[in-house]
């Protein structure tokens, strides 16, 4: 008998019940497996529309580059993007053709609302900053149930007084946010948008507002349906370039609701239906192009009379002509003017199917092929009914991802972590050789962008679902970020996280040099090398040992090869082993930016340039080790990392003048200048760069390192014959006889390194790992060099520097993924110095601890800064009242960028959930729970 399908179970009993063997069955795990093996394309719709297109380098095509000024948020509802399009709550084909999203208006804005507002990088007292209210709530990975939550003042939106009032703020005063304008108490709407899904291409949407003022209001809302502009260029690309097209649909009974028909080339047709809510609230549909306004913004006669920001015209402006009467067009909306009482709330429902996978219906015969339609099978109880279900099978889901143990604060902060990164899904688009030769029927872009910005990466050829870090203010992807987002997505959808790590090593993304490409803003700038060590975790995480995909990890360990390469010759400029890197993803951890030339004559080796590389090295081993069990052709690979490897620790280690970064005075790593006069000058910053080299290490066990006999005869030679290099390797005699230790610090650096992890005074916070030692708010390192002084002082919150824009901050606050580095980093090492290694933490508290402890003591500080505590007030949400005290705010979370060192409020990116999702892994590992994602990144387990 054949299996069903997961949307024949799904709808056949309620919460995913097996009736018939009384069996916990997961639909959500079948969508899953059918997309994976193409049974179904699950995936195809997803909330892969950006919450911020405008401002990019994509479609900044200005001859300075200054993306902000080119195209600002002004512009954007009156200009038609090149390669992508943004919305509220929206959602799109995995190929960004069709886009579905809301716009608001609550009567008062002078804007209205299809997109979401925020200071630009100049603007920003903390660089880029959105001043919008918005929550992921919850999500699946296949987005057959998702909940986005977005709360709209009702009084006049206070674009001029946040712009003014963050201008005249310092980079040492805090930002000025939407919460402190005063103007929520005047109240607000809560705006729910959910999504679900009938069958892979059938999207049931459904708007819940909530008048959460004091009186009666009225608010405009109008689910809005378009296709990205791809006809005006000249694409090459986007198949043929015809104009797709949306059309009312005649003949249906008025008072039931509207129909609109779309046609595209290459997605073909589609069918929305918009309900009507009630008989006094009948909506309208609205017909533009998607078009740019060439008479405001140019001043030039527009294509069309019909022109994207028309919505705005007439529903603001009351510009009754600016729609198109015929009801037509690439951009149509239904319009609902909707008047409620206090706490009063209503639901606006709408539908999208292809045309094989429509709701139940009968198509009338004749030229025109109208629908007879029963609106009970498009928005009753069926409707009702896929929605719950949805929703049951989601909490299904969950149910086996999280750990049982979890208490239901921790669950409800874990599901929303990871609802967060899977709504951070964004179709990617930027073609490099397009974007700086320019599209046929445009103007041809400034000549200087042909040896400007990203012009070396010619190769690149970007159009993908990527997960991004922060779809409003990085709505671009940055590959150490990406690396962090995989090993959370593992939790919830190994398929997609090996695919999105297999993504960046191809042909089309990584340089034919081997680098990866690292950020929108600087192709070929470079992010630390953590794609290694993701895709290990995702190999072992994904599935039991014997069932998991070797061949994802062969596919991945010749790519990384390139890679390495590419590190080693552009990062070890003098061939010692001893590596630089410049900013290396860590902003303004450094006394100086690092990426620029250095302020006097010489060379700067970094700590964590080279403990990035011993990391990459050992991972390398790994993944050669895990391979050579299958073929032995891997063993010499083995080999040449497990040599490298030492010959990184022994130069890192080295003492002497001119020689190593580990200074014994201190007992830290430190960055070093060396002097083009033969001096050395260290840097004695305490950073996470000094901390940096606990992350590379291994442990190895004999038993396996014999059944790999040309590994195994190499690392005995080298043992035997090498003895300057074996004594950077602990093995045989620590941990019992049959495991080896391959790590950068020796077990007596281990815990002087220790001694200042631990240390409430040094660099442990209440809520995790500082990344720079509170030693330093009172005594700041100054280094006076070339008639400049340079100061790194400890900063708990947001940056008091412009470097790299000054949005983010490295020298004090705590970041998740450096922090989930040093807990998962302890685990390996009590692996080998088992219960017998202790160490006290906190330093000065007499409390000893084993490192498997201690990694889980951090993970639980981590985790707090999530939790209520007695008052139920959240570290995260700072001092905002409203999440301690009222119910319409106390579930809601945001996952920043980083968080303060101190009091562990969330500061930078407000929706940076994707390397904070991690945040999730930490639950689970508090409690042991294997789900973790983590992987014991031994060549044992």
């Amino acid at each position: 008998m054949a299996q069903p399908s997961a949307r024949e179970m799904a709808n056949q009993a309620p919460a995913g019940v097996d009736r018939e063997n009384q069996n916990i069955i997961d639909p959500e795990n079948l969508r899953l497996k059918e997309d994976r093996s193409r049974l179904a394309n699950w995936k195809r719709w997803g909330p892969y529309l950006s919450e911020r297109q405008w401002g990019t380098v994509r479609e900044d095509y200005s001859p300075d580059g200054d993306c902000w000024s080119y195209l600002p948020h002004d512009q954007a509802r009156s200009r038609a993007y090149r390669w992508g399009e943004d919305g509220i709550a929206g959602v799109c084909d995995r190929q960004g053709r069709l886009c579905l999203g809301l716009a608001l208006w609550n009567t008062r804005d002078t804007i209205l609302k299809e997109r979401l507002y925020g200071l630009t990088g100049p603007q920003g007292n903390h660089g880029e900053d959105v001043k919008e209210l918005y929550y992921y709530v919850d999500s699946t990975p296949t987005h057959s149930y998702m909940r986005y939550l977005y709360k709209y003042p009702q009084q006049q939106y206070p674009y001029s007084d946040l712009e003014h009032t963050n201008s005249r703020r310092t980079i040492h005063d805090p930002e000025y946010e939407l919460e402190d304008t005063g103007v929520l108490e005047a109240g607000y709407w809560d705006v729910s948008v959910e999504y679900a899904k009938d069958s892979p291409n059938n999207l049931l949407m459904e708007i819940t507002v909530t008048n959460q003022g004091p009186k009666e209001d009225i608010l405009h809302v109008l689910p809005t349906l378009w296709y990205r502009n791809t006809w005006v260029w000249g694409c090459s690309h986007e198949g043929c370039g015809l104009k797709p097209k949306l059309e009312k649909v005649s003949g249906v009974k008025e008072g039931s609701l509207k129909l609109v028909n779309g046609w595209h080339e290459t997605l073909g047709k589609y069918t929305w239906a918009v309900e009507q809510s009630s008989k006094e609230a009948p909506p309208s549909l609205l017909f533009t192009e998607n078009e740019t306004n060439s008479q405001k913004l140019f001043g030039v006669e527009s294509h069309t009379p019909y022109v994207k920001d028309a919505f705005h015209r007439y529903v603001v402006d009351g510009e009754k002509s600016a729609v198109n009467p015929r009801g037509r067009g690439t951009k149509v909306c239904a319009h609902y003017v909707v008047c409620l009482a206090p706490g009063a709330s209503i639901s606006l429902r709408s539908r999208l199917w292809q045309e094989d996978e429509a709701p139940k219906a009968t198509r009338e015969a004749g030229d025109k092929g109208l629908y007879l339609l029963q609106e009970g099978e498009i928005f009753g109880q069926g409707f009702a009914t896929i929605m719950r279900r949805r929703k049951e099978e989601a909490d299904a889901f969950y149910g086996q991802v999280l750990s049982p143990r979890l208490g239901l604060e921790e669950r409800r902060v874990a599901r929303q972590a990871l609802a967060g990164l899977l709504w951070t899904k964004q179709f990617y688009h930027y073609i490099v050789k397009d974007w700086l030769g320019g599209d046929r029927y445009q103007p041809t872009p400034p000549e200087s962008r042909l040896n400007g910005r990203n012009s070396e990466w010619q190769h690149l050829y970007n159009r993908d679902v990527v997960s991004m870090p922060d779809k409003w203010e990085y709505p671009w992807y940055a590959s150490w970020d990406l690396a962090f987002h995989t090993v959370a997505l593992a939790m919830v959808d190994s398929s997609f996280a090996k695919d999105q790590l297999l993504l960046f090593l191809r042909e089309w993304y990584m340089h034919p040099n081997g680098q990866i490409p690292a950020y929108e803003f600087a192709l070929d700038d470079v992010n630390p090398p953590v794609h290694a060590w993701a895709i290990m975790n995702v190999y072992r995480g994904s599935a039991p040992r014997g069932s998991r995909d070797a061949t994802f990890l062969a596919k991945a360990f010749h790519k990384l090869s390139l890679n390495f390469t590419w590190w080693v010759n552009r990062k070890d400029p003098n061939g010692r082993n001893l590596f630089g890197g410049g900013f290396l993803g860590l902003d303004n951890i450094g006394v100086f930016d690092r990426s620029r030339p250095l302020p006097v004559a010489g060379q700067l080796e970094q700590a964590d340039g080279t403990a990035w590389m011993a990391f990459f090295c050992v991972v390398m081993l790994d993944m050669a080790l895990t391979l050579a069990e299958q073929d032995p052709v891997y063993e010499d690979m083995a080999s040449k990392y497990f040599e490298h490897f030492i010959l990184i620790v022994d130069a890192i280690n080295a003492s002497g003048q001119g020689r190593g970064l580990w200074n014994e005075e201190d007992g830290f790593y430190y960055d070093y200048i060396r002097k083009d006069d033969g001096t050395s000058m260290p840097l004695k910053v305490r950073s996470l760069v000094g901390l940096a080299p606990l992350f590379a290490v291994l442990v190895l066990v004999r038993e396996e390192m014999r059944a790999l006999p040309g590994f195994y005869k190499r690392a005995r030679w080298l043992i035997k014959n090498r003895p300057d290099l074996a004594s950077r390797v602990t093995f045989l005699s620590e941990g019992g006889s049959d495991r080896m230790l391959l790590a950068v610090p020796t077990k007596d650096q281990l815990l002087r390194l220790l001694r200042y992890l631990l240390d409430e005074k040094e660099f442990l916070s209440p809520y995790g790992i500082r990344s720079l030692s509170k030693v330093h708010k009172d005594s700041p390192f100054v280094l006076e060099v070339g008639g400049q002084r340079h100061e790194v002082s400890y900063v708990p919150g947001e940056s008091n520097t412009h470097l790299f824009g000054g949005n983010s901050n490295w020298r004090g606050p705590i970041w998740f993924p450096m922090n989930f580095l040093i807990i998962t980093s302890l685990k390996r090492y009590h692996f080998f110095y088992g219960d017998g290694l202790r160490v006290e933490c906190p330093v000065g508290s007499g409390n000893l601890l084993t490192l498997e402890e201690v990694s889980t003591f951090l993970a639980r500080r981590l985790v707090s800064i999530f939790l209520p505590g007695p008052d139920g007030a959240r570290p995260c949400h700072g001092e905002v009242g409203q999440y301690r005290d009222d119910p319409a705010w106390r579930d809601l979370l945001l996952f920043h960028e980083y968080f303060d060192g101190e009091t562990g409020r969330g500061c930078g990116a407000s929706h940076q959930t994707g390397w904070t999702a991690l945040l999730a892994n930490c639950l689970n590992l508090t409690l042991g729970y294997s789900h973790a994602g983590l992987g014991r990144y031994t060549s044992v387990e």
